[in-house]
């Protein structure tokens, strides 16, 4: 091609044709300006390909990585509500069964002294797309910043609250350490009973506040698996 255009130029110069030789060349300039163009155009459409597909597994990635952590995070209520509704029956129950049915008792004890679970979110597909600076690059604001919210806020908030979980939990396990060793509730007279339910009333409280701060985690999370709940409030 390139020797053919040299010959279209000898051709007209040998010919004295300057005028003819003049639109040509200015053709020849727009030629190439054109292959330019359309090349960068067609770069740019790779690109935007190329981001939308990275988009499109961010968003997908984050939503299954959320589905998992909201199916631990309603396994985690529900063992709590048992351990709720255990210490309702220990307050009401614990001085009576202690006298009349110890079997009962050590059996409601040691249901409640099974190892309590906290919440720590899977975030490969979030970290993954921060570290390689794609978030900004992406065209859903809406959802990148409600994942964000989630991500840097909500579970954040929700890693202090497990941390302090964990520590009241293990105090306590490590206090009453008899009754997980032997599976049986140890003599007790009425004051240490009550020392007994201060303690397990007091983790439950700090237990019942981090589930509600769960139970507002699930609600951010099912506004990013229903995006148009995200795009109708922006």
């Amino acid at each position: 091609m390139i020797r053919f255009f040299r010959h279209i130029r000898k051709s007209l110069m040998e010919q004295n044709k300057i005028r003819t030789y003049f639109f040509y060349a200015i053709g020849e300039v727009l030629l190439v300006v054109i292959g330019i163009l359309l090349a960068l155009q067609i770069n740019n459409w790779n690109e935007s390909r190329k981001q939308d597909l990275a988009e499109q597994e961010f968003i997908e990635g984050v939503k299954y990585d959320l589905s998992q952590d909201r199916d631990y995070i309603q396994m985690i209520i529900q063992s709590a509500e048992s351990k709720f509704r255990l210490l309702d029956v220990l307050e009401r129950e614990i001085f009576f069964l202690y006298e009349n049915d110890r079997p009962q008792l050590d059996s409601l004890v040691n249901t409640y002294f099974i190892a309590e679970r906290t919440f720590y979110p899977i975030s490969g597909s979030f970290e993954s797309a921060v570290s390689g600076n794609e978030l900004s690059k992406f065209e859903n604001k809406a959802f990148t910043s409600a994942v964000t919210k989630i991500y840097n806020s909500g579970y954040a908030r929700l890693k202090d609250n497990a941390l302090e979980t964990d520590s009241r939990w293990f105090s306590n396990s490590k206090k009453y350490s008899r009754i997980r060793r032997t599976e049986s509730f140890p003599e007790m007279n009425s004051e240490q009973m009550k020392v007994f339910l201060d303690d397990i009333y007091s983790y439950n409280m700090m237990l019942e506040y981090y589930i509600n701060v769960l139970r507002d985690t699930i609600v951010m999370i099912d506004e990013v698996l229903n995006e148009n709940q995200i795009k109708d409030r922006s």
